[in-house]
């Protein structure tokens, strides 16, 4: 699934191409996504308004229109937005694609149908935008992403870190993979209790966070599966995961094998020398067992 480096580097090749532009006309899909697409309303309040610009908040795009409309766009697990030449071969799953004044088509492709199209009329945009705004956590490249914070969000929580730092409702974005990449980076224990993190810890996990999240951006995201750029290139962070997918393998930070587990559902990566279940400034506050699996991420 994209995460937030996929879909910022996403927004940042839309920009490219899109701000100032006319949209035409619109075609929407059969198929249904998450929901159905809101056909009329795409027709209604995008069609023949001039994009402004694109943000992202959270792992979701907003395509802001002149009128104050705006289109919103999760991707899902294999959503992914190419800008192309209205001549290009189309795809049974092009679910949307809008119609550009300059001869050039945004598609929307997503063959797993988990994405979701989402339009806010412009008259009730900015309510519709503040709901949705106070149902996401922070962002880690914004201002309350601080160890402090987060230390006060842990307090007296027993579930694992990881699964903290995963939860969209507190931190905004991270997904599995960053999520083990930043653990292992700030050296711990993806099992740890949230509410069990030292201050000094927390620091370090934000530290951290910001870094491999920025990298991330710069490499074009990780392509793990099918994600591709809006310009139809891959990432090339998987080739600086330092544990995601690496079971077996070698840690590049001591030699000892990275060895796999679940962790709610999830797969989960850890170095055991780098990532120790107890640790000189966290000693764990009880045992952790832990199950070997081969199940798929």
């Amino acid at each position: 699934m994209p995460e937030l480096p996929e879909v910022e580097v996403t927004r940042r090749g839309l920009l490219s191409d899109l701000p100032g532009r006319l949209v035409t006309a619109i075609r929407c899909g059969r198929l249904r996504l998450r929901a159905p697409l809101p056909a009329a309303l795409l027709r209604t309040h995008i069609a023949g308004q001039r994009i402004t610009t694109i943000d992202r908040r959270a792992k979701y795009l907003l395509f802001r229109m002149a009128s104050g409309a705006v289109l919103v766009a999760h991707l899902g697990m294999t959503g992914k937005f190419g800008v192309m030449a209205a001549d290009a071969p189309t795809h049974k799953h092009d679910h949307l694609v809008l119609v550009l004044d300059n001869g050039v088509e945004v598609r929307y492709n997503d063959s797993r149908r988990f994405g979701s199209i989402v339009v806010w009329p412009a008259a009730r945009a900015a309510e519709l935008e503040a709901e949705f705004s106070a149902r996401e956590g922070i962002e880690p490249f914004g201002p309350q992403f601080t160890g402090r914070t987060l230390h006060r969000l842990a307090a007296g929580r027993s579930a694992p870190v990881k699964a903290f730092i995963m939860n969209s409702r507190l931190v905004a974005g991270i997904g599995n993979i960053y999520a083990n990449e930043m653990l292992f980076a700030a050296r711990i224990d993806p099992e740890t209790p949230a509410g069990a993190l030292t201050l000094r810890q927390w620091n370090r996990l934000v530290r951290a966070g910001v870094d491999i999240l920025a990298r991330a951006i710069e490499a074009g995201g990780s392509t793990v599966a099918d994600f591709l750029s809006a310009s139809g290139h891959p990432g090339y962070f998987q080739l600086q995961h330092s544990v995601y997918g690496r079971d077996g393998e070698p840690c590049r930070r001591c030699g000892r094998s990275v060895v796999r587990n679940v962790l709610g559902g999830r797969a989960t990566y850890r170095c055991p020398r780098c990532q120790p279940a107890a640790t000189a400034d966290a000693p764990a506050s009880h045992p952790v067992r832990r199950k070997k699996t081969t199940e798929n991420s």
